[in-house]
């Protein structure tokens, strides 16, 4: 009888613990995608499980609930959950958790996005290139936990989904996209506490390697050409338009891409909603710490958004990745900055370590671990947005969410006042093969601004179509940890060499920090022995 007992109690164990394995397990806690003022989708993952229900409401009590679908993802038991809440109030906190079987997730918060009409503020964390790197194989859960959650907290105090409105990610999320466990290990679970209540936006990077981990995991816009569903997109926040891009082998030069890309810049000129259009891709055009990373086509998707922003005066920014450091340039005559926000966890590109070069664009290069904060602010009558780089430093310095580098752009116009031409004027004979030209003091009607950048021209012809000197120096030059504009006011500048017997031509303008060009100042004229 003894033994009897004995097998009963081991097999209504075994039972039992069968049972159990077969319950639903949550592998990938939820993550929030494809936000509007209206709906929202939440996604996660179980170990089996077809049932996929968010309970939610505007308090922890909850009350309400959605279903969805599951999906198989790696010919396994395990599923993909994908629910589409719809009929929320804009701008409005609401409570949720993921239900599969008895797999019940914590209560989490988001908030809905606002109309553009509603003229609220936001911000952006853009990062990148957080792929797992064996020698710091934390620093993305740095990066996330000790970084962007620590710095919303200290600067903005209050809830997260009231500090951050969504996350971009220009590529390079896993080290390889088609290694099913990476995206689990080194992507979702480091970032779970950031995802959960804050949308998350990515493009494909090179090291996603077209995987179909990539489109299984996220439900991002369906709004780019329907052949290449989630390739390209665009979401509006407020006053801003992100478009996210596929800039990889095989998509990068495909027609519909850029055609699908001037259709909405197109649209976004007619839209008076839209101040501002800021577009994510992973390879960067110009790269100081790594030459090799350089990609043509991108320099096309830059001269598109330049034209764009001057045609329409409304700032653009390309966000990009792909070298593992902080850059930070400007176009000359538009008002588009160029923003490299890695490295988000991938090894660094320390100075010196490839092939780099000292851009003229560039203004700050930093080989840095850290993430960028954008800081949108929606007022009708003077809308801006404030880039900063918050630092979590390198192998050699630890920084703790320092800021290292910030610009701020208007949309409205606010032109420095027009500089004037001080020497060689008048036709005067130079002594020297090498003139000095002199030009007067920065001045400005807005309060704060300052003297950041000079663009000299001097030409054998007035109308400056045949130019002996061409050049645009700005008040600092951040390159391989060197100021290289150190010391100069920006006030005069030394020609290359010069026709001997020649009339010459010249003019300045002087542009802000804000990248504001004043006019050009008036031509003056000098000769050459």
């Amino acid at each position: 009888m003894k033994k009897i007992n004995q097998l009963l109690i081991f097999l209504f164990l075994g039972i039992a613990q069968i049972m159990a394995q077969s319950e639903p397990q949550i592998l990938v806690q939820p993550y929030l995608q494809n936000a509007e003022p209206n709906s929202i989708t939440i996604m996660w993952e179980t170990t089996n499980g077809e049932e996929s229900i968010v309970e939610y409401g505007t308090t922890p009590k909850l009350g309400k609930k959605a279903t969805g679908k599951a999906e198989d993802i790696n010919f396994s038991d395990s599923r993909v959950h994908t629910v589409t809440l719809t009929g929320l109030e804009r701008f409005t906190e609401y409570f949720y958790r993921v239900k599969t079987g008895k797999a019940k997730s914590d209560i989490y918060q988001f908030k809905t996005p606002p109309f553009a009409s509603d003229e609220e503020s936001f911000n952006i964390v853009a990062m990148s290139d957080m792929q797992y790197d064996s020698q710091n194989p934390n620093k993305f859960s740095e990066v996330v936990n000790e970084g962007i959650i620590q710095y919303l907290k200290k600067e903005y105090g209050g809830k997260l989904p009231d500090n951050l409105a969504m996350i971009m990610i220009p590529g390079d999320l896993v080290q390889s996209g088609s290694q099913y466990y990476q995206w689990k290990d080194h992507f979702f679970d480091p970032a779970q506490k950031l995802f959960a209540e804050v949308p998350v936006y990515p493009v494909l990077g090179n090291h996603e390697r077209n995987s179909i981990f990539y489109f299984k995991y996220f439900s991002l816009p369906e709004n780019g050409t329907p052949a290449y569903a989630e390739h390209w997109w665009y979401k509006d926040y407020g006053n801003t338009r992100v478009i996210g891009l596929n800039s990889n082998d095989g998509y990068r030069d495909l027609r519909e891409q850029y055609e699908w890309l001037e259709k909405v810049l197109a649209d976004t000129e007619k839209d008076d909603n839209i101040d501002f259009v800021f577009a994510q891709l992973h390879h960067p055009y110009k790269s100081e710490l790594w030459i090799p990373g350089e990609e043509e086509p991108t320099g096309k998707v830059v001269k598109m958004l330049e034209a764009f922003s001057t045609k329409t005066g409304k700032p653009s920014i390309h966000f990009f990745g792909h070298t593992h450091a902080y850059s930070r340039g400007q176009s000359r005559d538009h008002k588009h900055l160029w923003i490299n926000v890695a490295s988000a966890g991938g090894a660094i590109d320390n100075w010196g370590e490839f092939e780099g070069r000292d851009y003229d664009e560039f203004t700050v290069s930093q080989d840095e671990y850290g993430f960028v904060m954008v800081e949108v602010d929606g007022n009708r009558n003077d809308p801006k947005f404030t880039i900063k780089r918050i630092s979590r430093g390198n192998e050699s310095k630890f920084r703790d969410n320092e800021l290292r580098d910030s610009i701020t752009i208007w949309r409205l116009e606010k032109k420095p006042e027009t500089p004037k031409a001080v020497s060689p004027t008048n036709n005067v004979e130079v002594e020297d093969e090498f003139a000095t030209l002199q030009a007067g003091e920065f001045s400005s009607p807005i309060n704060g601004a300052f003297h950041a950048a000079a663009h000299w021209q001097v030409s054998e012809t007035k109308d400056f179509e045949k130019l002996a000197l061409d050049s645009w120096k700005q008040y600092e030059n951040w390159y391989y940890e060197e100021d290289r504009q150190k010391d100069d006011d920006l006030t005069d500048e030394k020609t290359k060499r010069l026709k001997p017997g020649t009339t010459y031509y010249w003019r300045v303008r002087y542009r802000d920090q804000n990248l504001n060009w004043s006019g050009w100042s008036e031509t003056a004229s000098f000769k050459t022995k």
